[in-house]
């Protein structure tokens, strides 16, 4: 958890689960589990169990304690619909951001199947909440385009892509039900290579489409010296005000 982030599309960040499991090639170099391995067996630490998933119900009323409105990407270090949260704690987190209803709360996951069952079923009150956004991770056709589908039949006020890291060109792409597009390449040891052509026909098609485009970063080992220009310029994009 943290007051301030360095992720360029949010604010804050909110974590009361810590730690998940790798589910599709955009895990691969998971900056998160990276971060978290580093303390394991640090006692004390709050990653002394690395990056095993854990609730931490002590985080939960962070945001209620935030009095100035942000962005807030909630579960950074982890995934909110892991099919190891319990749905009691999910409608708990929802419960917060309900109540802290000044900040806006972004909500991505890899777990799309997972998040469609719950926000249209027993969670729908928590699709409903116009400040609260949700999302999916994009990072190549075969798992990221299902997840497209299931976000748009998902019921939510805001709906999202996270296309990062962007593995390869994702062709045609059906925006329809989309209200933002993030895209950015793999940062970190490792890396692999976004190219500059599957960025543009991203950035083309939302133009098409009517969709904000937010472009994070290009990636690679030295992401800081590679930066985020793009067309010789920054896109740092929005969904449209609810």
């Amino acid at each position: 958890m943290s007051e301030s982030s360095p992720i360029e599309w949010t604010d804050s960040t909110w974590n009361p689960v810590r730690g998940c499991v790798k589910i599709s090639p955009g895990c691969k170099h998971c900056y998160a589990e990276r971060f978290a391995e580093r303390f394991r067996g640090v006692a004390g630490h709050p990653f002394e169990q690395g990056f095993d998933l854990r609730l931490i119900p002590e985080k939960l009323d962070a945001p209620i304690r935030w009095r100035k409105p942000r962005r807030i990407f909630v579960n950074s270090m982890s995934d909110l619909f892991h099919e190891d949260v319990p749905v009691e704690y999910v409608a708990k987190v929802g419960a917060v951001m309900r109540r802290a209803d000044w900040h806006t709360y972004q909500v991505l996951t890899k777990r799309h199947e997972r998040m469609h069952a719950l926000l249209s079923g027993e969670l729908y009150w928590m699709a409903r909440l116009a400040h609260v956004w949700f999302g999916v991770s994009v990072e190549d056709r075969e798992h990221g385009l299902p997840r497209i589908d299931a976000l748009r039949r998902t019921p939510a006020s805001v709906r999202f892509l996270s296309v990062e890291p962007l593995l390869e060109d994702l062709g045609a792409l059906d925006l329809s039900g989309i209200d933002w597009v993030i895209v950015g390449g793999e940062s970190g040891p490792g890396a692999r290579r976004m190219e500059e052509r599957w960025v543009l026909a991203i950035l083309s098609q939302c133009r098409a489409q009517g969709v904000p485009f937010f472009f994070k970063q290009w990636g690679g080992i030295s992401k800081g010296r590679n930066g985020r220009i793009l067309n010789g310029r920054t896109y740092d994009e929005l969904p449209a005000a609810r």
